[in-house]
């Protein structure tokens, strides 16, 4: 991450931009903004931020094509600005590569803390497992060493936060894991009463892991504590 980080922001809503690059900027940050999505598709290639602050519901290029194009190219930071606070939209943008997302209306000192934490994340890559941890079982494997997983045979795709999350689990495996540490070894202190947040994301990755998401085996809710990875050997 550089010494002063610099923000891309692309949102039609100008009133929230300027609110937004306000800010940032108040806070050290430099701030890059494009009211829509081509527009910021070329600051990004121009001024290479390192992260992007991105709506989804814009005219001509909305935010689900941007977040793609960008992930074509690019491992940069992405948090997604959605209204609507349904699980289906929110998992859409992750399964594009996005990775946080905040819900419109925010506080200011909601959104600096989220890209504080993400600015963070992409500077620390911290290791949050024991190397060579591996789990296999009839339906799945889970190499954390080698950063892969499958499942009934194919090669599952993890976001780093997705893989993350599971190798803290399988690596506590039979420990259940409080939600606040989850949320604060994953997403950092800024998310620990956040369990919604972590609840969206476990939901998530048990659409991609479990042979039945609806009835898990493997990520095991214990109601009031926390969550735990089940092994099936």
């Amino acid at each position: 991450m550089n010494a002063n980080p610099t923000v891309l922001m692309i949102d039609d809503d100008q009133t929230l931009v300027q609110m937004v690059k306000s800010t940032l900027e108040q806070a050290g940050l430099s701030v890059m903004t494009a009211a829509d999505g081509q527009e910021g598709l070329k600051k990004m290639y121009q001024g290479r931020p390192d992260l992007i602050i991105l709506d989804i519901n814009m005219p001509a290029m909305d935010g689900w094509t941007v977040c793609t194009r960008i992930r074509e190219v690019s491992n940069i930071p992405i948090i997604m600005l959605t209204a609507r606070n349904e699980p289906e939209e929110i998992v859409r943008g992750l399964d594009l590569g996005a990775d946080d997302y905040i819900l419109k209306p925010f506080e200011s000192n909601v959104l600096m803390a989220r890209v504080r934490a993400n600015l963070r994340r992409a500077a620390a890559q911290p290791t949050l497992f024991k190397q060579n941890v591996l789990y296999s079982d009839d339906y799945i494997t889970i190499n954390l060493d080698e950063h892969r997983v499958t499942a009934n045979g194919e090669t599952i795709r993890l976001t780093p936060t997705e893989f993350n999350l599971m190798a803290y689990l399988v690596d506590a495996s039979p420990r259940i894991v409080p939600y606040r540490e989850l949320l604060e070894n994953i997403w950092g202190f800024e998310y620990i009463d956040d369990i919604d947040y972590l609840r969206v994301y476990i939901w998530h990755l048990r659409r991609k892991l479990e042979p039945d998401a609806k009835n898990p085996t493997y990520i095991i809710n214990e109601l009031g504590l926390g969550y735990r990875f089940e092994k099936q050997v």
